[in-house]
């Protein structure tokens, strides 16, 4: 099936008013300038009608190549340069004056995307260095932080799609749903502002082309997830790899959560989907390796069959992969996405066998709740997902329809250095690098980052705390005097090569500072090695 979608020559491009269409064409330092003044707002009207009168200056052809600039995602991704190569850059004195479009980077881009071979490294950086050359002073600061992925300038997808729908004079929602359907926010954009409403109704389900999958926000407790609901569906909270499954006769697709299709690397889902008794669906949940006693594996392991091309086979009998199936949003030839959970969820129990299902109870009760936690905890997954039966599907939104609830680890481990923040953390200290004590040397041994968890008044005091207790400095990184105590909480401990203790911490967030505990009464490396090796077995 082609996932392409023609826009058609019956929808005829619409004309913007001049109240937000400049004449001349659009410059990159104009976005770059928008970017920075993003950042320095708080207001999100005032974010949107920023974002909302650059999007409507650039041209038709512009518009998938500045949305993807101001997402912070250009259209190539990764163009094969790595942090140190980009950060390291040394080219000439920037240009006195603007030149650069936004199709001349695009472009300059994909150049450097496509470089191949011996000298590949050398001839993309110097690729690279000319682009910069051409640059000003104000947009080299924004391609730098574009290339590294550190756009966090506030201009949030929800943002960027209200600022979409104010450009293109179209129905915030339908920007929305068509997202959700499209997968792709810098496509419906393109379609919204050369046609309007009549845009957007081209995106619909597609078996085939993947949509945004439904996200979940943290509830505190299961008493939060009740939040006066007389009942609530739970299912057993698997931390495996999030699969979107579609079928169309006998071709069958396995997508990832970034939509990334990995069909050929878990042929052992394409199996159980084809015995499946139907001929169109989408199925939405989670591939999990197991453990000889059934237990699940760590979230590592199994992610190892998402990260292999060769020998698929080989990895298959050592490590297998279990499909479990939560949701079903179309089915020969219907879309299911408006019907409320209860509903879509009885026509996945029509379809698929419990064995490829996610435990799941419909609880009335509090007490019937905590007893589906503790035996999922005991089951050794991460804890529980609490679902309202009357939602519909929310792609793409991290909605409160869907809420999860973990039984948190915390660890106490000291500051060892911090990263200057940006957009609206510019000025701040914000990026902890986090360390657990060594009981054996006396030192203190890097776990990971996090920048989670910090509000405004915390920002402000850690700034000032770390400067206080500052040992030396680099443009991006101010290193302290190993003393300062935090509580972290954390989801999971992994496997690393990345740090020098072998491990990392998942999803790690500030939860606050123990100013009454010194470092010497710190978390060791011992303790975090053996929460990593309880997690396997």
């Amino acid at each position: 099936m082609n996932t392409k979608r023609s826009f058609g020559a019956a929808l005829r491009p619409r004309d913007l008013s001049s109240e937000h269409r400049a004449f001349g064409p659009m410059l990159f330092q104009e976005i770059a300038e928008v970017s920075r003044a993003v950042a320095e707002t708080r207001a999100r009207s005032t974010k949107i009608e920023l974002l909302a009168a650059c999007l409507a200056r650039l041209s038709p052809e512009e518009v998938e190549i500045g949305v993807g600039f101001l997402s912070g995602e250009p259209r190539q991704g990764k163009i094969g340069l790595g942090y140190a190569a980009i950060r390291d850059l040394e080219p000439p004195a920037a240009a006195p004056t603007a030149t650069l479009t936004p199709s001349d980077v695009d472009a300059t881009l994909t150049r450097i995307a496509a470089i191949r071979g011996p000298r590949s490294t050398q001839l993309r950086a110097e690729a690279l260095a000319g682009l910069f050359a051409r640059a000003t002073a104000v947009e080299r600061p924004f391609l730098e932080r574009l290339l590294l992925g550190e756009l966090r300038q506030g201009a949030l997808e929800s943002i960027l799609l209200d600022a979409v729908a104010r450009a293109a004079r179209v129905s915030p929602d339908g920007v929305r749903r068509a997202v959700m359907l499209a997968g792709d926010a810098k496509r419906v954009a393109a379609a919204a502002l050369a046609h309007g409403e009549a845009g957007l109704t081209v995106f619909r389900v597609e078996v085939l082309r993947p949509v945004g999958p439904m996200l979940a926000q943290t509830a505190a407790s299961l008493t939060e997830a009740f939040g006066g609901k007389p009942e609530i569906a739970l299912e057993h909270k698997l931390d495996g790899a999030r699969i979107q499954v579609h079928r169309d006769a006998s071709d069958v697709r396995v997508f990832t959560r970034s939509l990334n299709d990995v069909t050929e690397r878990v042929p052992e889902i394409v199996e159980a989907t084809l015995a499946l008794p139907a001929k169109q669906l989408i199925l939405d949940g989670e591939a999990i390796a197991l453990g000889k006693d059934g237990r699940p594996a760590p979230f590592q392991t199994t992610m190892r069959r998402f990260g292999r091309k060769l020998d698929v086979d080989a990895l298959r009998g050592e490590l297998p992969l279990h499909p479990y199936f939560f949701d079903l949003l179309y089915l020969d030839g219907g879309e299911l996405l408006d019907r409320p959970e209860s509903e879509r969820f009885d026509e996945l129990a029509r379809l698929v066998e419990p064995s490829r299902r996610v435990e799941r109870i419909v609880a009335t009760s509090s007490e019937d709740a905590e007893r589906f936690l503790d035996r999922a905890l005991e089951l050794g997954h991460e804890g529980v997902m609490a679902k309202d039966v009357s939602s519909p599907y929310e792609a793409g939104r991290r909605g409160a329809s869907w809420l999860k609830i973990k039984k948190a680890h915390t660890l106490d481990l000291v500051v060892l250095a911090a990263e200057w923040g940006s957009g609206r953390r510019k000025g701040f200290l914000s990026n902890l690098h986090l360390g657990a004590r060594d009981p054996k040397t006396g030192s203190f041994v890097m776990l990971g980052k996090t920048f989670k968890g910090l509000t405004d008044e915390l920002l402000r005091w850690q700034t000032a705390k770390l400067q206080s207790i500052e040992l030396s400095r680099s443009d991006w990184v101010v290193h302290v005097r190993p003393e300062l105590v935090v509580e972290i909480a954390f989801d999971g401990v992994q496997a690393s090569s990345q740090y020098p203790g072998g491990v990392a911490l998942r999803f790690a967030r500030v939860k606050r500072y123990r100013d009454d505990k010194p470092a010497s009464e710190a978390d060791t490396i011992d303790t975090v090695r053996a929460i990593h090796a309880r997690s396997l077995g």
